[in-house]
Order: structure tokens, then C-alpha cells, then sequence
């Protein structure tokens, strides 16, 4: 065995003479534990909101998505749906049409997007299967689906005989307008299913209608469309399809899930950030008890440090002495840790002990690399540490 490694195994788990230096290494000791398993179960916990809150909007995001570059449609040739008819990598796609508009019933009025799709769209997205009443929209028809949150605020029912819901566009075009109801296209509307994605964003934000009603109402043309959204055969490369969706799409905008939801990715990898960095923080001052207790230890190991060198030890390895002690203190730390907040994590992943609601557990997901960052992160601290305190042994052989 390595003489430095032996000395500092010796030194690490060996009771010093001075009460003080006991108390300080346990401390230090505990305050790594308790570090490295809190950092891990808040990491762990982050994983699990992340994975619950893009869960929700997932269900109705496509795997791919053509977006226009200018303006609000897109224009697709002959050509170009023949091409997407070509294409073996994808399942289905659909077109689509959208825009904000004002629905009212009775005497509430709302705005919300108007998704007009197309026969194929819920073979593009999970929506039918999260249909609470009624059920999806008939082709060729003016039967609407709207999200709980929206028919609660409008306090809409469906196929209701004493109210009528409308939707309400701006008329394209210029000039002067005399009658305020010549600015609008309005349309009626007769809602035949309510949806639900347990997302009050989301449900509050569509309403799905047949892709004719948008046309008649935003005035798009035949082969117009707001954009298409793609579901992928399960194994398809998704950068090699974006490939393919480019050459036939070079002037339009195309985006993957992550994308269509940038800001809430963002959001959370920000709140995830700085939450590391808190406990990051909280870990350098624990590692202060570690690099006191180290250089109290020198202090007390003085004679046996000069004894040491004049046997022929050098400076660099009476510090690596030291340097080694803080790593076995510091690993023996984290392995401990790490074991506590992978239990914590199984045990509430598991078996949900913690809830927000009666019957909604508190979201936590497991993951080597949470482990990989907590390891790395107080390793790297407990080296600098750990060398500050190993530089006294220069200051103490040259007093």
C-alpha cells in the first residue's frame, strides 16, 4: 500500500488527543452527509417536476412541427403534399389551423385560440383519449371541443338548445368600416365534447373545431394552413426526418417538442440552476469545518510531520498526506449521502409518502447523473479544501 495513502488513512480514521478536533471532523463529516443527500433529493426532485409538468403539455404536442416563417400560413403546392404523402418515417400528419379569436355564450365572452384541424389529427395526438364528456368533433360539421377550464368559464354545455356558442374573427381587408358588425365573421358553434389534460394553461387555451369552420372564419385558402404537426414512427430519428421535412419545406420554420416548449424547458433548467448553485453554496461553507478541522490537525501533528521529513518525506507528499485524509472524509461523506437520498428518492417514487393533494405525490424521479453532479460537485470542493488546508504544512516547515 502506498506509505501517503496509509498515513492519511490512518490519520482520517484515528481519534486525535484534542476533544475540539473530534467534534469539528464529525461536523464536517455530518454536514457532507446531510449536504450531498439534500442536494440529491432536491435535484431528484426537479426531475420529477420537469418530467410531470411536460407530461401534461406532451399529450397534445406533436413530435414535429412546420411553422411559417412570415406571417400566419403556410402554403402548400401539389408538389410538396406529395412529397409529405412519400415519406416513410412518419405515422401520420395533420393540418392545421389557428388563430385567437372571441368565442361568446349567452352574455360571456372569451378569447381563445380556435384550432381547426383536420380528420387526421387525432391520429397525430393523444387528444381523444382525453375527452372527459361528449365526444371528438364530426367532419364537415360546426361541432366544437373545448378544455374544462374554458366551458367552466363560459358555462357552456354540450348540444345546449337555450344558448349558442359563436365565434367571432376580423374581416381581412382595408377600408372604412360603418357597422361595428361588419368587422366580424361570426360563426355558430355546437360543442359535442369537453377535453381535459389536468393543465389549467391548456385547458384554457383551445378550442378544437372541424379545419372547414377555420377556413370559412380566418378566410384561409384550400391549400393554406397555419401549420402541420407530424407524429414519428416509434424509432425514426428525429434530426433525420427535420432533414427531410426541410428539403421540403426550405423557407418554414421546423421545431421538435423541446422547442415548442422553449420557455417552459427554460423556466425550470433556470429554477434547477439556481437551486444547485443555493446548495452549492451551502456545501463550501460546510467544507469550511472540513478544511479547519485538517489544519487543526497538522497543528496537533506537528513533531510527527517533522519527524516525517527527516526521514525523507518532501513537502509534496506530506501534503498529499493531507490532501488524501480530506478525500476519505469527503467520499466516505458523499457514498453515505448518496445512499440516504437514493433511499429518500425509491421510497417516494415508489410509494408517494409526501403528497401536494389527497391523491397527487409530490413528483420525484431517480437518475444516475443527479448522483454523477452531487459526486462531482463536493469532490471538486473537498480537493480545494482540502489543498488549502494541506498548504499550511509549507508555512509549518519553514517556522
Amino acid at each position: 500500500m502506498n506509505t501517503v495513502f496509509y498515513i492519511a488513512k490512518r490519520y482520517a480514521f484515528s481519534k486525535s488527543k484534542t476533544k475540539a478536533i473530534n467534534i469539528i471532523t464529525r461536523i464536517s463529516a455530518i454536514g457532507i452527509i446531510v449536504s450531498s443527500m439534500a442536494l440529491f433529493v432536491v435535484l431528484s426532485v426537479f426531475s420529477g417536476l420537469e418530467n410531470s409538468l411536460v407530461s401534461f403539455t406532451n399529450v397534445i404536442d406533436p413530435d414535429l412541427v412546420v411553422l411559417p416563417s412570415k406571417g400566419k400560413s403556410i402554403t402548400v403546392t401539389a408538389n410538396q403534399q406529395e412529397k409529405l404523402k412519400s415519406l416513410g418515417k412518419i405515422t401520420n400528419h395533420s393540418n392545421i389551423i389557428e388563430d385567437r379569436v372571441i368565442f361568446t355564450y349567452g352574455d360571456k365572452q372569451i378569447v381563445a385560440i380556435l384550432k381547426a384541424v383536420d380528420s387526421n389529427y387525432p391520429k397525430t395526438v393523444a387528444i381523444t383519449e382525453n375527452i372527459l364528456h361528449g365526444k371528438w368533433i364530426q367532419p364537415n360539421t360546426n361541432d366544437a371541443v373545448m378544455g374544462s377550464v374554458l366551458a367552466n368559464e363560459l358555462s357552456a354545455g354540450m348540444y345546449s338548445n337555450d344558448k349558442l356558442l359563436e365565434v367571432l374573427a376580423m374581416k381581412p381587408g382595408k377600408g372604412m368600416i360603418t357597422m361595428p358588425e361588419d368587422a366580424y365573421i361570426k360563426l355558430p358553434l355546437y360543442p359535442s365534447g369537453i377535453y381535459s389534460l389536468n393543465n389549467i394553461e391548456t385547458d384554457n387555451k383551445y378550442i378544437y373545431t372541424d379545419i372547414n369552420v377555420g377556413k370559412d372564419l380566418l378566410g384561409f385558402k384550400a391549400n393554406e394552413f397555419s401549420k402541420i404537426e407530424f407524429k414519428l414512427i416509434n424509432g425514426t430519428s428525429e434530426r433525420e426526418l427535420t432533414s427531410l421535412l426541410k428539403d421540403i419545406f426550405p423557407n418554414e420554420i421546423i421545431k421538435n417538442r423541446s422547442q415548442l416548449n422553449e420557455g417552459l424547458y427554460k423556466m425550470l433548467k433556470t429554477e434547477s440552476l439556481a437551486i444547485y448553485l443555493i446548495f452549492t453554496l451551502i456545501i463550501i461553507v460546510t467544507l469550511f469545518c472540513l478544511t479547519g478541522a485538517l489544519i487543526m490537525i497538522i497543528l496537533e501533528k506537528k513533531a510527527h510531520i517533522k519527524t516525517l521529513y527527516d526521514i525523507g518525506f518532501s513537502q509534496k507528499k506530506l501534503k498529499r498526506i493531507f490532501l488524501y485524509q480530506g478525500l476519505i472524509l469527503s467520499i466516505g461523506g458523499v457514498v453515505i449521502g448518496l445512499i440516504l437520498g437514493i433511499t429518500i428518492t425509491l421510497l417516494q417514487q415508489h410509494f408517494g409518502f409526501v403528497k401536494i393533494a389527497d391523491d397527487f405525490p409530490y413528483p420525484i424521479v431517480f437518475s444516475w447523473k443527479n448522483g454523477a453532479v452531487v459526486a462531482i460537485t463536493i469532490l471538486i470542493l473537498s480537493i480545494i479544501a482540502s489543498y488549502i488546508a494541506a498548504s499550511r504544512i509549507k508555512i509549518l516547515m519553514s517556522e
